[in-house]
């Protein structure tokens, strides 16, 4: 999940009808409407990053789609209200069903579509901590407003976890998913594609946005920021990469959020140990200067600074 400009907007206009602290939990259609999103008009567009790989857009997180002679396997999957359309492109490119998904993380614009493609005997796959939290009913935080996300049914459970590393091997490569510890949430997945040169980050990455950290849930803005410093570490200049949120990418893109993301965790670490408070971080404006490029920031210092006071404070 992402702190887009256009969800901030909505979210923080809901503070007037909230106590800050105590968010008020969405229902589903509310969260829709917050988001910018209607189900029922929703489009997938499509663009081929590679022989035989796709990226797919359409409600929520990006989906990374690799067809070929072994089946389908996707990255991601959405939502279940727009799965119609998710296949119909996936037809459109020769897929005939789906075979794995591999989820990056829990949260539902990414892996909601478990509860349609999990009872139709697609192969769920994730991070140890992100089945856990699928289990169970998850209230997250969006600071002013929740989403309560329902635990999912045993069905739409991912069946094969990891918990630091594991390998598949399919449609001709070598697939790595890499996990360093808690960052946007307790259970990210970077899913490295090392034949054809790609890496899905999940929303450790993201294009639209300063990166929501899921604090309440075990998300760690220094955690955050040393998982991509890890994935940088393991890519090259030629990589392709796919965030979660925003147009497909590369490696430059990747450095340029990880210096400012040191950047903005250097300035608000400094405040909090001077003494301020949130209120007082957010009238500061610490990353005036590179909003301008990663967009509206309240949400992101709310969350970094919860994120970091412990840590920072003797």
């Amino acid at each position: 999940m992402n702190a887009r400009s256009i969800i901030v907007t909505v979210l923080f206009g809901l503070l007037a009808a909230t106590t800050w602290g105590h968010p008020n939990v969405l229902e589903r259609q509310q969260m829709f409407e917050a988001f910018g999103w209607d189900p029922e008009t929703a489009e997938i567009t499509v663009e081929e990053i590679a022989p035989g790989r796709y990226v797919l857009f359409g409600i929520g997180g990006n989906i990374l789609a690799s067809i070929g002679e072994q089946g389908v396997l996707l990255v991601d999957d959405q939502i279940p209200e727009i799965r119609d359309r998710i296949d119909a492109a996936l037809a459109e490119l020769g897929a005939e069903g789906v075979d794995f998904i591999i989820n990056t993380h829990w949260h539902f614009d990414h892996a909601d579509g478990n509860l349609s493609y999990g009872p139709d005997g697609v192969w769920l796959i994730s991070h140890s901590a992100s089945r856990q939290m699928m289990t169970e009913d998850q209230i997250i935080n969006l600071v002013g407003v929740a989403y309560k996300q329902e635990a999912y049914p045993v069905e739409a459970l991912p069946v094969i976890t990891f918990d630091d590393r594991m390998q598949l091997h399919f449609n001709g490569e070598r697939i790595d998913l890499v996990h360093t510890g808690p960052a946007h949430t307790t259970g990210d997945a970077a899913v490295i594609f090392r034949g054809q040169n790609i890496v899905h980050m999940g929303d450790v990455f993201v294009l639209t946005g300063w990166p929501f950290i899921d604090h309440d849930s075990g998300g760690d803005l220094d955690g955050l920021i040393a998982f991509v410093r890890a994935i940088l570490d393991e890519i090259d200049n030629d990589t392709i990469v796919v965030p979660g949120h925003g147009p497909v990418s590369d490696r430059a893109a990747m450095v340029s959020y990880l210096e400012d993301l040191e950047r903005a965790r250097a300035r608000i670490a400094r405040m909090i140990a001077e003494g301020a408070d949130l209120e007082e971080i957010i009238a500061a404006e610490p990353t005036s200067d590179l909003d301008e490029r990663r967009g509206d920031s309240a949400m992101f210092l709310d969350r970094a600074y919860h994120s970091l006071k412990e840590s920072v404070l003797p």
